[in-house]
């Protein structure tokens, strides 16, 4: 049985805050419904994530926000085990991530994998959306190892 110390943790959200603008706020607010919704073109329909202005393919503002279904692989990632500043101690192991989303082609999400034991987690590895609850009501993907059954 592995022990809940040597399993990842959320990063501290400590310095953690959120500013929203027209771009993102549709994906917050999708997130504070538990929803994974990203992006996509309107005129060329290539997915944006994160959200910006303008799509770096065609340059079109236009956009709809398509629902998907949180699930992805991992594209690069790291494992914190040391501290970057004193609030952060509890929360190592952490791990920040890069999400390939499968649903939505080209688009990568960055966040943190938990309640993974560090060994386990490699590029290629398969994950789900999980959503982290903060007191003052931002709520934010998190992504855990997806199981096979």
């Amino acid at each position: 049985m592995t022990s809940t110390k040597t399993l990842s943790l959320p990063p501290p959200t400590t310095y953690f805050h959120l500013v929203m603008d027209r771009w993102s706020e549709p994906f917050w607010r999708a997130a504070g419904e538990h929803r994974l919704e990203i992006p996509r073109c309107c005129k060329c329909g290539r997915f944006r994530m994160p959200p910006s202005a303008y799509c770096a393919t065609c340059q079109s503002q236009e956009v709809e926000w398509v629902q998907v279904a949180g699930t992805g692989t991992v594209y690069t990632y790291t494992i914190i085990t040391n501290p970057p500043f004193a609030e952060a101690a509890a929360h190592v192991p952490y791990i920040p991530a890069v999400i390939e989303l499968d649903d939505a082609p080209g688009a990568r999400l960055i966040s943190a994998i938990v309640g993974a034991p560090p060994g386990d987690v490699a590029i290629g590895s398969r994950v789900k959306v999980i959503w982290q609850d903060l007191p003052d009501g931002v709520v934010l993907p998190r992504f855990e190892l997806a199981t096979t059954a």
